[in-house]
């Protein structure tokens, strides 16, 4: 199925929607879901408005037909980055005050299920939480199991693990240094400076700084649209290559 049939309120960001496939286990529906968007900051910024949209094909747009769950790729007019989410939606059947009984939703929320990926994003994550899915050939996934593999929960734990290793790393190797420059050492013993603290400074530091290139404000071009910049500036600049931005 495909077509450009959206509501009004989704107009100004969602060209068309492509359904690719379905798929079912058990008593869940599962929907496969390209949605062509028509600006690139509704990539990032929009989530509600994707979830949003999505919930609305899920709660019966066509035929009526409500359907449990969607796994959609979400892609910008640039489309080198996009963004993998899963929506699930929620039924229940509640009894009004005047005996009339309907269906309640309930979305998941989309920062939790979601990842971004593509040439300027590092899919790591994504291939570290789907690939137990991918490897094992003999059992169907359950919408559970899609579940627990979008759960930002177990990602943002494997991120403090990883970061809390790397800060340890670089206060191994201050300390290192300290050890072998002496005019290092004087410098940090006059300015009240501790390897462990400094770590984390720096560390909160090139965190900003990625953050920065993320909205694309590094490396911006001449008269072009801000956010724009490169997402590999830091990279670049880290391995001394000259980029041209004029």
């Amino acid at each position: 199925y495909q077509g450009n049939i959206v509501p009004d309120a989704y107009k100004p960001y969602v060209q068309s929607l492509e359904r690719i496939g379905k798929y079912k286990n058990g008593d869940n529906q599962i929907d496969i879901v390209v949605v062509q968007l028509k600006r690139e900051q509704s990539l990032e910024r929009a989530r509600s408005m994707q979830r949003n949209f999505i919930a609305w094909y899920l709660n019966g747009s066509r035929g009526g037909e409500l359907k449990d769950a969607a796994l959609v790729a979400f892609v910008s007019p640039d489309p080198r980055d996009w963004r993998f989410s899963l929506v699930k939606m929620d039924y229940n059947l509640v009894e009004s005050l005047f005996g009339k009984v309907k269906v309640e939703k309930e979305l998941t929320p989309a920062r939790r299920y979601s990842f971004l990926v593509g040439e300027n994003e590092s899919s790591h994550t994504a291939q570290v939480q789907l690939l137990p899915i991918l490897a094992d050939d003999k059992n169907n996934p359950l919408l559970a199991d899609l579940e627990k593999a979008f759960n930002i929960e177990v990602v943002t734990e494997e991120f403090f693990d990883g970061y809390a290793k790397l800060c340890e790393t670089v206060e191994k190797a201050l300390g290192n240094i300290l050890s072998k420059e002496k005019k290092v050492e004087e410098h940090f013993a006059a300015k009240g400076l501790h390897t462990g603290s400094f770590a984390k400074k720096l560390l909160g530091q090139i965190v900003f700084l990625y953050f920065l290139q993320k909205k694309g404000w590094f490396g911006v071009g001449r008269d072009a649209e801000w956010g724009t910049g490169p997402k590999h500036f830091l990279r670049r600049l880290f391995e001394k290559k000259h980029v041209d931005y004029s």
